[in-house]
């Protein structure tokens, strides 16, 4: 009996070391201080509800003679600065000044409690940008960052060269057919996620085949699972997902005036809160195959790219096809 006792101690102590170990070398802070960005951070203030806030971004000058253009990069919601680091190299490579914002909420940016919209996001780029002297800029935005985007474009279209839109979500009204669900019931599905999660989720909606060098965006998003400031990013993204959720760009998409270019994954099916839905529901939904036609049909002018084989983040998929459509497109 004692032996067992001390076995079972053992095995225990074992455990706990190892699960200590991986949280004291995989643990990433919520602010992202231990993620290598590929270039130098900047932090632009922003302040907004009586909260003095950070607004994390980079400025990459050309590596060739400049253009004299500027390309701003939208991230999506899973994601911040670190992973455009191809796109930027290929348009610093072409004479292009790059900005990179990470939103407030995301990656390197405060973590504040405060009401999130697009219109004040896109305000505060249109400030960050007045701050740095661009009076008219490419825009730039994937996922979430395509919302953004098309805000942006809305609210500024004399600031706004070209809009582009990688796989932009928000390309249906999903209060139209996703139940609707609280801030804190969100959250707590949100302080569910684990590395493993957040793998098997990246895998299942995000590419067509999972190749080993993704592990990268699972070790950051994952990494934030082990801080002990994890609740905070959980209920952020809760939030976040509530401003998706309620602040749909679906129906203006006829009132934009800039030129418009869709770069469209084809076997993106992208629903957010696609959990919620039956399997039977989700096959009705998210077909970006139909939706980025439909999408650049409601748009004056707008043009579309579309990449066969390839799921909602073109630029990592298949960075040469994406990296050629959008020089192409500039």
């Amino acid at each position: 009996m004692l032996k067992r006792i001390s076995l079972l101690a053992t095995i225990f102590l074992l455990y706990g070391s190892s699960k200590l170990l991986a949280q004291k070398t995989d643990t990433i802070s919520i602010t992202l201080e231990n993620v290598k960005y590929p270039y130098p951070v900047k932090f632009f203030p922003v302040n907004t509800e009586g909260q003095n806030l950070r607004m994390a971004y980079m400025d990459i000058s050309p590596t060739k003679l400049s253009n004299g253009r500027t390309v701003v990069l939208f991230h999506g919601k899973n994601f911040g600065g670190y992973y455009w680091t191809d796109v930027i190299n290929s348009l610093t490579s072409r004479g292009f000044r790059v900005i990179v914002p990470d939103q407030i909420g995301f990656g390197k940016s405060s973590k504040a409690f405060i009401h999130y919209s697009f219109h004040q996001m896109a305000r505060w780029n249109k400030a960050l940008l007045d701050t740095l002297g661009i009076k008219k800029a490419n825009i730039l935005g994937h996922s979430m960052g395509g919302m953004l985007a098309t805000r942006f474009a809305l609210m500024y279209p004399e600031q706004t060269e070209k809009l582009l839109l990688e796989n932009p979500i928000g390309l249906e009204d999903y209060r139209r057919f996703i139940p609707y669900i609280s801030t804190e019931e969100q959250y707590r599905t949100e302080l569910r996620a684990t590395p493993e999660s957040i793998r098997r989720y990246y895998q299942t909606s995000y590419f067509t085949v999972w190749k080993p060098q993704y592990e990268e965006l699972v070790r950051v998003a994952g990494g934030t699972t082990f801080s002990g400031d994890f609740p905070r990013l959980a209920r952020i993204a809760a939030i976040t997902y509530a401003m998706i959720y309620e602040q749909p760009v679906v129906y203006e998409f006829y009132h934009i005036k800039v030129p418009t270019i869709l770069f469209i994954g084809k076997e993106d099916k992208t629903i957010v809160g696609k959990a919620l839905l039956s399997t039977d529901q989700q096959a009705l939904y998210g077909q970006y195959r139909l939706l980025g036609k439909q999408t650049a049909a409601k748009i004056p002018g707008a043009k579309i790219i579309e990449f066969d084989a390839c799921g909602h983040i073109p630029h990592i998929e298949i960075p040469t096809e994406f990296t050629v459509a959008l020089l192409g497109s500039l």
